[in-house]
């Protein structure tokens, strides 16, 4: 992690099928139109925008802003040339966006559409940014609720930060009460089947956009429930400055801790590995057992099983590599993070108040 991490606004990246509204979203917060925002029914961003603070009104393409050392996206080089050109950021004045950044997304493909493949790695770009964003705003709307082959693989790319994702049941206007209530069960249903966790998602229903609610489809409860679920999810984004301290260092907590693990896992698979002879073979079969690999290093360190990275990824990464070339275990760099974290960072949390309180 570098400055510009821990010094960039906090993020709040939106997902979900196009024509969600997720751009008109970030124009209802504005309250302004923001440069290169377009808006249609059909697929119309068909990039990652960054909507950032800046001195004045400007796009700046996404190949310039990766090499900015100021700025919190020189990560993004490795997914290369094909997605920086799909990626650029909007720089406006606005006094929300000195205290916040808004991501807003290519809209999720659904049914046929998935069949044409994009050109960089879609879901790989989603699991960085939901790395460095402080809430993951979902939108669905009431007549596209079917979550794709596509937004499945999205939303498995959240895992590890569930804890920032909120639900938004935009456009829920367009529909009568009646309606809703079924919509509203159908999502949380479709919901429990690709979130994979015991709790409730937390679901905001409402009509984020320029217009006044709908009143004659959702008739007199539901403007009052549309604007009370409003109210909340804006004050749910306004802690967002608030609580932004203790998520960097929490998120810097959890890459030492992965890290350490990375550590050990790799330590493990360059011990096995023979001297001599039979490299490949060895290697290929650490590869297919790894899961056996991994019981070992937590039943040696006591290590919490939920700190391990998901084994299919590792063993697709690892392909690229070769074992014999790794590093061997360095006890005393795995023992200076043990320090850090034991000592180093409840030392600087005792020194430091929260700055936007």
């Amino acid at each position: 992690q570098t400055n510009s991490d821990f010094d960039a606004k906090p993020m709040v990246m939106l997902l979900g099928q196009y024509s969600t509204g997720k751009t008109t979203f970030i124009k209802h917060l504005l309250k302004s139109n923001f440069p290169g925002a377009h808006i249609g029914p059909e697929p119309t961003t068909d990039r990652f925008v960054v909507v950032m603070s800046g001195s004045d009104e400007r796009t700046v393409p996404g190949n310039t802003i990766a090499v900015q050392a100021d700025m919190p996206f020189n990560g993004l080089t490795t997914f290369g040339g094909a997605f920086l050109s799909k990626f650029e950021c909007s720089q406006m004045p606005h006094p929300l966006l000195d205290h916040i950044t808004f991501v807003d997304t290519p809209g999720v493909l659904s049914g046929e559409k998935q069949r044409t493949q994009r050109s960089y790695d879609f879901t790989g770009v989603t699991s960085w940014f939901a790395a460095k964003c402080d809430v993951i705003l979902l939108l669905f709307d009431p007549h596209k609720l079917d979550i794709s082959d596509e937004f499945k693989r999205v939303i498995s790319s959240l895992r590890g930060n569930e804890d920032k994702i909120r639900v938004v049941l935009n456009k829920a206007d367009q529909v009568d009460t009646q309606q809703l209530m079924r919509v509203y069960g159908a999502l949380m249903w479709s919901l429990g089947k690709v979130l994979n966790t015991p709790e409730v998602m937390r679901v905001y229903i409402g009509s984020f956009n320029d217009k006044p609610v709908n009143e004659s489809a959702v008739g007199p409860i539901g403007k009052e429930l549309f604007e009370k679920e409003q109210e909340d999810l804006l004050a749910d984004l306004k802690d967002i400055p608030k609580k932004a301290c203790d998520r960097r260092v929490n998120e810097f907590v959890k890459r030492a801790r992965a890290a350490k693990i990375h550590a050990y896992i790799i330590g493990q698979l360059k011990k096995e590995m023979p001297a001599m002879m039979g490299k490949a073979k060895a290697q290929q079969r650490l590869i297919d057992n790894l899961q056996d690999e991994f019981a070992k290093v937590q039943r040696e360190y006591h290590l919490p099983a939920g700190d391990f990275p998901d084994v299919e990824h590792f063993k697709q990464v690892l392909a690229g590599y070769s074992i014999d070339k790794f590093e061997k275990m360095k006890p005393k760099m795995v023992q200076a993070v043990d320090d850090m974290l034991a000592h180093d960072i409840p030392d600087l949390l005792k020194n430091f108040s929260n700055p936007y309180q």
